[in-house]
């Protein structure tokens, strides 16, 4: 007997063997068991999770001889037929051979007739969105109201490629990927009934590898059993899906923490040894990136068989979390940039470099500075303390004391500051400033005699600021106090003066705005407007139009106002014809100045040019 691969042999004849799809099995077999059959389906999802499998265990249900059942027999003649592919009523349609509409017009007209030893005539259409637009469009009728003998399934990787009109006439159900636990645990299945030994660490590496789809991962099962000679081995499943070479990730990520750019281009060279693409290599450098952060952040959902689980925790404990969100980043924008490189070995060294010259800065590092000025990296090493300055020195025969800097400001008169006199100057205590400057050793340039002490009285110092529109005071012999703004009395609603194109501009109009261009006011009171509009503008003078124009005459003038339209012969003052005649008019005045104009007549009169109408447009 020839070998049958195992994802033909290990195909799920009922629902009870399939994997992952338990949403769509309790949904189907709660529909066969209470009769509820509609009669077109969709199964939608990516490859080989079980689209065409699901839909001829449905043909089963449907046509078995026990009747129609969630659980078909298996044994009879319509069950066994169809896993044979041998059923006369189940026809089977690759939309993505037979594409045109003549194909569907065949399958259209054969489904008027009768099954012929079946229950229901059954059509699945794989990859149904691939059929063109005629085909979809001859197919709408049937698909709606088909015979009452007649099932659809339809199967499709890409439902957003089907008309919605197709899409609304079926029921339809999103099948999931299978998670790498899932696909595990259905290989162990398959070789504990095969009797093929395994090693358990290789069945989540092919889980891993089949990227949630079974059939990929039967398929991969088969090639690492003849890798194997007949047996299913960690190292043999490592080396065949190259695996094995994914160690040098971990020495990329090592070289990393500890700052070595040596080690990490000694890293990147090892790729072209191995023999590995670099944008492959970018690839499975951001998904370890990713891994990592989930190991930062969620340490529980990070799967306890994920291959190489123990470094990936290592390198999650060693690496900053905000180093390895920087480095996920960066590999995804060193990916995509990658054909822009001179060639595919500096783009991933530049890579590299960038995640290690872009390394986030340590606490402290950045200093910040105040609102509107930029922050500055502080210095690493503190920096020498300021020699502070003395006063600067006063004119000995100054009578004024020294005005500060200051926005001017309503201050109290003080008394003018007593002439300093400096034999009888009186002992002061030392400020900060000099107290500081006292404890410090200035250079000899810096020293100068000390200024001559001045009264204590008044101290001036430096008011806080004002807001700004209390800055300005203007000149006067005193400035009298503010006095408190009497309180605004509310503003009287407007009032309408029969100008509705002026109001139209004024209204705060969405969809009605197309109602007032084209309504012309035939009566307003102090609530109600009366508005007439022609019959070719009907359709913006629905009651719905009506209602929004009503709430924006309501909110403009503050009190409730009424709405009448009314259709019939508009005499032009709508606000739509008002416009469209001054647009006339000043397209015929700038005509009539270019064709008035003395060095347009000159050209058209000496070189026989010509003025083109519509090349005038109004300034």
């Amino acid at each position: 007997m020839a070998y049958q691969v195992l994802a033909r042999k290990w195909r799920p004849l009922n629902f009870a063997q399939l994997v992952g799809q338990e949403h769509v099995i309790k949904a189907l077999a709660n529909a066969f068991a209470n009769g509820r059959l509609h009669h077109a389906y969709l199964l939608t999802g990516t490859r080989g999770v079980g689209k065409t499998t699901i839909a001829r265990i449905m043909a089963k249900a449907l046509n078995c001889e026990t009747g129609v059942t969630a659980e078909p027999c298996g044994v009879c003649s319509a069950c066994t037929q169809i896993d044979a592919g041998r059923f006369v009523d189940l026809l089977e349609i690759d939309a993505a051979s037979n594409t045109g509409i003549d194909n569907i017009r065949e399958v259209l007209d054969n489904a008027q007739y009768a099954p012929t030893v079946g229950r229901f005539k059954v059509y699945i259409i794989d990859e149904v969105h691939m059929l063109s637009k005629s085909a979809f469009n001859a197919m709408l009728k049937t698909l709606e109201e088909p015979p009452g003998h007649v099932k659809f399934i339809l199967a499709t990787t890409d439902p957003q490629k089907m008309p919605i009109t197709v899409l609304s006439r079926c029921l339809q159900f999103s099948l999931r990927q299978m998670t790498p636990q899932q696909v595990a645990g259905h290989l162990q299945k398959v070789l504990d009934a095969e009797q093929i030994p395994f090693e358990a660490g290789a069945l989540p590496v092919l889980g891993h590898a089949a990227n949630g789809s079974m059939r990929d991962a039967l398929s991969l099962l088969d090639q690492a059993i003849a890798y194997g000679a007949g047996q299913v081995e960690e190292s043999g499943v490592r080396a065949m899906l190259g695996a094995v070479d994914q160690s040098y990730l971990f020495e990329i990520l090592a070289a990393l923490v500890a700052k070595d750019g040596q080690a990490l281009m000694k890293a990147a060279a090892g790729i072209a040894e191995r023999g590995l693409s670099y944008e492959a290599a970018l690839h499975e450098l951001a998904h370890l990136l990713h891994q990592v952060a989930v190991a930062q952040a969620v340490p529980g959902a990070l799967a306890d068989d994920l291959p190489q689980r123990p470094q990936i925790v290592a390198v999650a404990q060693a690496l900053a979390p905000e180093d390895s969100q920087l480095y996920y980043q960066i590999a995804l924008h060193g990916r995509r940039d990658l054909p822009l490189a001179p060639d595919e070995y500096a783009g991933f060294t530049m890579t590299l470099l960038r995640m290690l010259a872009f390394a986030p800065a340590t606490p402290g590092q950045i200093r910040l500075a105040p609102a509107g000025e930029p922050a500055t990296m502080a210095p690493q090493a503190p920096p020498v303390p300021p020699v502070a300055q003395p006063a600067p020195a006063m004119p000995a025969s100054s009578s004024v004391a020294p005005a500060p800097v200051a926005s001017p400001v309503i201050a109290p008169v003080a008394p003018a500051p007593v002439k300093a006199e400096p034999a009888q100057a009186m002992p002061k205590e030392p400020a900060p400033w000099e107290e500081a400057a006292s404890d410090a050793t200035p250079p000899k340039a810096a020293i100068e005699p000390p200024p001559p002490e001045v009264e204590p009285e008044p101290v001036w110092s430096e008011p806080a600021p004002e807001p700004a529109e209390r800055l300005y005071v203007p000149p006067g012999p005193a400035a009298m106090p503010e006095e408190e703004p009497e309180p605004a009395l509310p503003a009287a609603p407007p009032e309408f003066d029969g100008d509705w194109r002026a109001l139209v501009v004024q209204l705060k109009l969405g969809a009605a705005g197309m109602l007032a261009q084209h309504a012309e006011l035939v009566e307003f009171q102090s609530d109600r407007f009366i508005f007439r509009v022609a019959e070719a503008h009907k359709a913006v003078a629905t009651r719905d139009y009506q209602e929004k124009l009503r709430g924006a005459l309501t909110d403009h003038f503050g009190r409730p106002i009424q709405v009448e339209v009314a259709l019939g012969e508009a005499t032009g003052d709508t606000p739509a014809a008002i416009a469209l005649r001054e647009k006339h008019a000043r397209q015929q005045a700038a005509e009539a100045t270019i064709q008035n104009d003395p060095f347009v007549q000159a050209l058209v009169r000496d070189l026989g040019a010509t003025v083109v109408p519509d090349s005038i447009r109004p300034l």
